[in-house]
């Protein structure tokens, strides 16, 4: 395996920018100083007024596979991850079949062994009858991200809500339990009222549809569930104001119990967008009023949300095209997380060092990822370089998601990602690939 010396880089690691060189051997980051002499038999990068980050972890994709490969498959999915600087990602179940049988999950894990760019792990999938399957995976805890519940309805009718299977999986669950919070009943209400008004619904309608108190309401039923059994809990995509209420900043990630996600839709998009964007932006949970997305802001900063990720859910162009009702929810956006930060880095809202914590420490911590997330001697290398002065553009021809379409086409990131490195494999270069090597199962530490 070829080794690399990454030369004179801005290293966003850890709440520092430095200038360090990072000295890549094998599939670990072998030394990190302030001046290493170039060793014989190595490939020279220069760094000069570019950034090194930790690469990011996506703790919530859809890459569609298997049985909905006409949107987006786990090869051309992770191709677009690390070119967006992703190197982990973990994949949600509600594919065709759900991943309901530690058989079904482990074949996706089988499928990502072949075909995936970046690292990877899976979400078992919960029903409400495959409660006792569920908690046979406890026996894999080190090799599975986590359990995923969806506590309301979206893409892939998995709805859980029978209170005993939840009080049965929340109550033995070893693992981490990952969930999408919405109170369907609200939600019914909600459609059920709009239809009385005897006119065509609108991608506009999809916030009062899935409105705040829907959100609220399951989160908070979740987070009285997880508090009752002592449950590891992660709410997915907080999407409102009203939920920040929840949650608390007063002691570290690795001692919190119930941690939050929010996605970067959320952070970027309003409802103001819906006349422009239609079913492209319509999602679960919507993307509400401006003022909640300005409390997620406030409250990324502060420490109350505690990573962000993607919720990277493709469909084709026309899938989304539909009228609203037919049209499915999700919207691609693996490739551009990092440079859209980025973006509002240069806005001033968010440093580069919170950057690398939301999306890469943080991540490692809340799910005891194992030598990962982090720019450290001895860890996987996993990397990331940007150059911060090559802007992007996001056009078709750039566009490597299967469905080939972005809700963020046109939009100009001041910034590009150059280089992305997964276990010391440098996988992507100036807008090349390189596919020989694969990702690694990622690997946890849990007692």
């Amino acid at each position: 395996m070829q080794r690399y010396l990454i030369k004179n880089i801005r290293m966003v690691n850890e709440g520092r920018i430095h200038e360090v060189d990072v000295l890549v051997e094998g599939e670990r980051i072998g030394r990190i100083d302030s001046n290493i002499s170039t060793p014989r038999k190595v490939l020279e990068i220069r760094g000069e007024g570019k950034l090194l980050f930790p690469g990011l972890i996506d703790d919530q994709v859809h890459f569609r596979e298997p049985g909905l490969t006409h949107k987006a498959n786990i090869h051309t999915e992770a191709k677009a991850a690390v070119a967006g600087g992703v190197t982990s990602f973990m994949e949600m179940p509600n594919t065709i079949p759900p991943a309901f049988t530690r058989e079904l999950l482990e074949q996706k894990y089988q499928i990502a062994a072949r075909s995936s760019l970046a690292n990877y792990s899976f979400y078992m999938g919960c029903s409400n009858e495959n409660a006792e399957e569920v908690l046979r995976t406890n026996a894999r805890k080190n090799e599975v991200c986590g359990v995923k519940i969806f506590m309301g309805s979206s893409t892939g009718n998995l709805l859980v809500d029978n209170p005993h299977t939840l009080q049965r999986i929340f109550g033995g669950s070893e693992l981490l339990i990952a969930t999408h919070c919405e109170d369907e009943r609200l939600i019914r209400q909600n459609l059920e009222r709009l239809r009385t008004e005897e006119r065509e619904l609108r991608a506009a309608d999809h916030p009062l549809i899935r409105d705040e108190n829907a959100c609220y309401q399951s989160s908070l039923y979740a987070i009285q569930l997880a508090r009752n059994q002592g449950t590891r809990l992660h709410i997915l995509h907080i999407s409102t104001a009203k939920e920040l209420q929840l949650f608390g900043n007063m002691i570290p990630l690795k001692e919190k119990k119930i941690t939050s996600e929010v996605c970067v839709h959320h952070l970027h998009f309003s409802s103001e967008d819906y006349d422009r964007l239609g079913n492209r932006i319509k999602c679960n949970p919507a993307i509400k009023a401006p003022q909640n997305r300005e409390a997620l802001w406030e409250a990324l900063l502060d420490d109350r949300l505690d990573v962000v990720a993607t919720d990277h859910a493709p469909h084709t162009s026309e899938e989304k095209d539909q009228q609203y009702e037919k049209a499915p929810a999700g919207l691609p956006l693996v490739q551009h997380a990092l440079l859209l930060l980025l973006h509002y880095h240069r806005l001033g809202r968010i440093s580069l060092e919170k950057i690398a914590q939301k999306t890469a420490h943080a991540v490692a911590d809340c799910f005891r990822i194992r030598e990962r997330g982090y720019v450290r001697e001895g860890y996987h290398a996993d990397l990331a370089i940007v150059d911060p002065d090559r802007a992007t553009r996001v056009s078709g021809d750039n566009i490597y998601y299967k469905c080939g379409w972005s809700p963020l086409e046109d939009m100009e990131f001041p910034a590009s990602v150059t280089h992305t490195f997964v276990n010391g494999n440098l996988v992507f270069a100036d807008g090349k690939f390189e596919e020989s090597e694969k990702g690694q199962r990622l690997q946890f530490d849990r007692s």
